[in-house]
């Protein structure tokens, strides 16, 4: 049985839904427990608008956008403030358009949950930079804040060598560069960089956001699509409240999925971390008790023989510290 040290992922990640009203105003997370959140992505379901991401670290008002180069921008209308148990939000309407459905998702920096934000200042050699995980990274996302460069994206299965290779933002294949993560693994204390203007130049700012593993919580893994309607099952020991996942060998969007714009199966509801349409429906797959099943044919996410990773974080766990089960929805 999945055991877990954290019987409540809301006190780490929660999605919170609201319908912009183009008036300042407080989004309040909704799950049983307050949460302050350290790291808020916001999405206008409803519009053509970017993807805007905002962490504790860079401070509010500081906005990155995930599906462009674009350097970082003070929004003095977006997110103005970090809360007690959400965020404040301006008028702009990538985050508050009016009649507009809006999602956010939102992260508590933790080692306990293994989250982490670090920034630095590039210096044009191999280096390494520390990290508070306490444990190795499994995931890193990485921005230039100064200059327009590609997000710069280390997952531990998108190849045996991960160290040698990077993704992005964008809907392309892995990529192989000796100067990205100096062609190191990442440990429990540092991450490497080389000299590649997208991770290390000299004079630049950058953020990165790290995440490890941890059971019943949260899960950075791969699968193989069978190319079949009835899809492959990816256990994750715990029930998915968001689940991110791409292709790593071919030109396919990262999709985002979530079980607050989707309560019930089949999720369907789709974003795209690198695009900024708005939302559409398509069949993807089920969230269950221990994790999600793919559901349809396409190459985006089941192509027979692809290979695809992912990040998921839980709803709940399979079974909890005290051996209770979750249920199925």
């Amino acid at each position: 049985m999945a055991y877990t040290t954290i019987n409540n992922p809301e006190l780490y990640f929660q999605t919170v839904l609201w319908t912009g009203n183009a008036t300042d105003r407080s989004i309040t997370l909704g799950g049983d427990e307050d949460m302050q959140p350290d790291y808020v992505w916001i999405k206008n379901r409803g519009s053509a608008e970017s993807h805007r991401n905002w962490d504790s670290v860079r401070g509010a008002n500081k906005q990155l956008s995930a599906n462009n180069t674009n350097t970082e921008s003070t929004a003095t209308e977006g997110l103005t403030a970090f809360d007690s148990d959400g965020f404040t939000i301006g008028t702009d309407s990538t985050v508050n358009e009016n009649t507009k459905a809006i999602v956010a998702w939102c992260w508590k920096e933790s080692a306990t949950a293994g989250f982490d934000i670090v920034g630095y200042t590039g210096d044009g050699s191999n280096r390494t930079i520390s990290h508070s995980l306490s444990a190795v990274p499994h995931l890193m996302i990485l921005k230039s804040r100064t200059y327009a460069e590609n997000w710069q994206i280390y997952h531990h299965k998108m190849a045996s060598d991960p160290e040698t290779d990077y993704l992005e933002f964008r809907n392309t294949a892995i990529a192989d560069s000796a100067t990205t993560w100096n062609d190191t693994a990442p440990t429990s204390s540092v991450f490497s960089v080389g000299t590649r203007d997208a991770t290390n130049k000299n004079t630049y700012t950058y953020i990165n956001y790290l995440w490890t593993a941890k059971q019943g919580f949260s899960k950075f893994g791969s699968y193989v699509g069978n190319g079949n309607a009835d899809g492959v099952f990816i256990y994750t020991g715990f029930r998915p409240a968001y689940i991110m996942f791409k292709d790593v060998n071919n030109s396919n969007s990262w999709i985002i999925m979530d079980t607050k714009r989707d309560p019930e199966n089949i999720m369907a509801a789709t974003l795209y971390a690198d695009d900024s349409v708005a939302e559409s429906d398509t069949d993807r797959g089920d969230a269950v008790s221990n994790g999600f099943k793919c559901r349809g044919t396409s190459n985006a996410f089941n192509g027979s023989g692809r290979t695809y990773i992912y990040m998921a974080f839980a709803e709940a766990p399979f079974v909890n510290s005290k051996g209770v089960p979750c249920n199925a929805r």
